[in-house]
């Protein structure tokens, strides 16, 4: 009933279902309504004041081959003023989940960092919902891991164009996102900053905290005591010693889906004892749910430390917020 390039949020129909009114939205515009009947008619543009004085960009899509030759669809953001002649820096943000995909929504996460002069790139690797049941449950038991090597797999294809300086790249994400964050900085060098964000550090300690248990064996075969191999073999924390990259680590108080104490926590401390460049930022009373329904306030700093972050390490702006000495 519609198409192109966008995502619908919510909809209702008259009773006869003739009508039906939607929010849709697309990656550069938050969400309006619209009415469906023929064809999709705009009812309203509620954010028109805001984007007159705001230049945005529109993401490229792309599809590539990863190792074994499966197909990932992922977007390259680049900034308003691009210059295909120029290098620029790059994030690569990682959803969690992990059973989660990008898509046709707005995300001003990925336009202001667009907008501070990075390229982002932001893929849906395997795992990843929208592409049938097989590549959605292909990662059971091997969480992380080949999930890595097709994000991987996206940067080089991004390096191929040209335009990204592969001496000034950064990793994030949050969740599933902040778990695949510790363990590509322990499974590579090539990322000179990273922002792991509500992140998990140890399977072990997480099956025993976390506000939900895996009763049921859904990333592991046995529980821990059973198999304790297998939990240490894709903890980041086991491999925390291959660890070069400055790294910043974004926690909620009361975060009880990736607890702390699993997660940034223990990755802060091994960092520090290695003298690697380290930072915490907690945020008092914020659940996992910091990114999307925090306090306002703290959903503006927790933007301006990611990006902060980056600056210091991918374009020598430094910050004395964060001395590592």
């Amino acid at each position: 009933m519609t198409d192109g390039q966008h995502a619908v949020g919510a909809f209702t129909a008259t009773p006869d279902g003739s009508t039906i009114a939607a929010t849709i939205s697309t990656q550069t515009n938050i969400g309006d309504l619209f009415m469906i009947d023929a064809k999709p008619r705009q009812i309203t543009n509620v954010n028109q004041e805001v984007f007159t004085d705001i230049q945005q960009s529109a993401p490229e899509e792309i599809w590539y081959k990863s190792f074994d030759g499966r197909s990932i669809q992922g977007w390259i953001l680049k900034p308003p003023d691009f210059d295909s002649s120029k290098k620029y820096p790059l994030i690569l943000e990682i959803h969690g989940g992990p059973h989660a995909a990008y898509g046709n929504v707005y995300t001003q996460e990925f336009q202001w960092m667009a907008a501070k002069g990075y390229v982002v790139l932001f893929t849906n690797p395997r795992g990843s919902t929208s592409y049938g049941q097989e590549f959605g449950n292909i990662i059971q038991y091997r969480y992380p891991g080949d999930d890595y090597k097709d994000l991987m797999a996206g940067v080089d294809e991004l390096l191929k164009r040209g335009y990204v300086d592969a001496n000034r790249m950064g990793v994030t994400g949050g969740s599933g996102g902040g778990l695949l964050t510790n363990w590509t900085i322990t499974q590579t060098q090539r990322f000179k900053a990273a922002v792991a964000q509500r992140d998990i550090a140890d399977w072990y300690g997480f099956w025993f905290t976390a506000d939900f248990w895996l009763a049921k064996p859904t990333w592991f075969r046995k529980a821990p005591w059973e198999d304790p191999q297998d939990y240490a073999a894709r903890s980041p924390i086991t491999h925390v010693a291959n660890v070069t990259t400055p790294t910043m680590y974004v926690l909620g108080d009361q975060d009880y889906r990736t607890p702390p104490a699993d997660g940034g926590e223990m990755m802060f401390r091994a960092l520090k004892y290695r003298k690697i460049p380290t930072v915490m930022v907690r945020f008092p009373r914020e659940s996992h749910e910091l990114s999307r329904s925090g306090e306002p306030k703290h959903r503006v700093e927790r933007l301006q430390h990611i990006v902060g972050w980056m600056d210091q390490w991918l374009q020598g702006k430094k910050n004395p917020a964060y001395s590592t000495n």
